[in-house]
């Protein structure tokens, strides 16, 4: 039976990728919608190659572009946010590929898990601002979520077999980011051209900031959380900069899994589609007398101190990992502009968790208000 796909901002790093193992794999897929913020252009020429039955760009004011530019096809074309949180319940969907960037992709995957979809997730800051609820609301509707990030599908792979109680602790690889070995006073007049220059990886400018500052390996420490099961103190990170072993699971009799492979997203793109079933990929493939080494090392928290802030949050619970969240994506998008400095993006930051209200048990409608304060004082800094 194939699989008939909702890809949740299509036109974005992992959405483009998505559609090459979609585009390889034809027997196995089917396009029910696609969806983008403001790419009109690519989402249009995606519509074309696809066919699907819907395509939602959440800028309205590309509404007119879009529908015009696909008049001659029988797509439904929609727009807005609000459309993007209905398009996933349609009853042909059974796979909802969340790779929207940011807190955006919350209400839609909170409306899909309700819908019984599959969820294969690559937005991480659905299970950062609102893990407790979201795990809830799958558990009651018994939908599967199936990571998709290399370092989690890593540590889903290594699990799948094993018992549950037998695992010590999970171990996180990171690349390092642009500025791996940098000090701080290196950082104080870098640029946003300078962050994106990642040495292995090639992702949206977002993530790659998050990468730059570490921040986006707490996002994935606050994520593994919820996707596992685990404790704080269960939960290790190192980074190993040749971006080959993608993460590793420790068991309480010593032993080590780590699951390696070449620096290619549609590995773990195609393993979340297709689970629990391996299928051919057209990856590159590891070759071990090519390696020269591999390395690893401990993170720099004094340097790169968003690492910290994301395991404060974590630990701390409630409402702080959403003002993390918060706060983190309205600085990214003020460097990125260069209103805002690189270490100065880590002050804010840090300021919004020590003066933010704290809500113990937030229900959906408090994670909406905290999101909407935080960024509101946050843009005014």
């Amino acid at each position: 039976m194939k699989h008939t796909l909702a890809i949740l901002g299509s036109t974005g790093s992992i959405g483009v990728q998505t559609l090459k193992v979609v585009e390889e794999n034809p027997q196995l897929f089917d396009i029910y919608a696609l969806t983008a913020n403001n790419n009109v252009d690519l989402l249009a020429a995606q519509a074309r190659k696809f066919q699907p039955e819907v395509v939602v760009i959440a800028n309205k004011n590309h509404y007119k572009t879009l529908k015009n530019s696909l008049a001659d096809l029988p797509v439904k074309v929609f727009a807005g946010n609000e459309s993007i949180a209905q398009v996933v319940e349609m009853q042909p969907i059974n796979t909802v590929v969340t790779a929207m960037v940011g807190y955006s992709g919350l209400l839609p995957t909170i409306n899909a898990v309700k819908a019984g979809k599959k969820i294969a997730l690559a937005n991480k800051e659905t299970l950062v601002v609102a893990g407790e609820l979201i795990t809830r609301l799958a558990m009651e509707n018994r939908v599967d979520i199936l990571p998709v990030d290399s370092e989690h599908s890593a540590i889903f792979q290594c699990l799948v077999g094993e018992n549950e109680n037998s695992v010590e602790k999970i171990i996180l690889t990171a690349s390092g980011g642009a500025f791996r070995s940098k000090k701080l006073a290196d950082l104080q007049n870098v640029t946003a051209k300078d962050a994106l220059a990642h040495p292995t990886w090639n992702m949206g400018a977002k993530i790659t900031i998050d990468s730059a500052t570490l921040m986006n390996k707490g996002f994935e420490v606050i994520e593994a959380k919820w996707l596992f099961g685990l404790q704080p103190e269960q939960i290790e990170v190192i980074v190993q900069p040749q971006s080959i072993i993608h993460s590793m699971v420790q068991f309480i009799d010593g032993s080590i899994k780590a699951q390696l492979g070449a620096p290619d997203m549609r590995h773990p793109i195609q393993y979340a589609l297709t689970f629990p079933h391996r299928i051919a990929a057209q990856v590159e493939k590891l070759d071990f007398s090519k390696l020269s080494k591999l390395t690893f090392e401990k993170p720099d928290l004094q340097t790169f101190r968003n690492l910290t802030l994301a395991c404060h949050a974590m630990q701390k619970g409630g409402n702080m990992p959403c003002v993390l969240n918060a706060a983190n994506e309205v600085v990214v998008e003020k460097f990125l502009q260069n209103k805002i400095g690189f270490l100065q993006m880590s002050d804010v930051i840090e300021k919004m968790l020590q003066t933010a209200p704290f809500i113990q048990n937030p229900a959906y409608e408090d994670y909406v208000e905290c999101d909407r304060e935080i960024r509101k004082l946050v843009s005014c800094v």
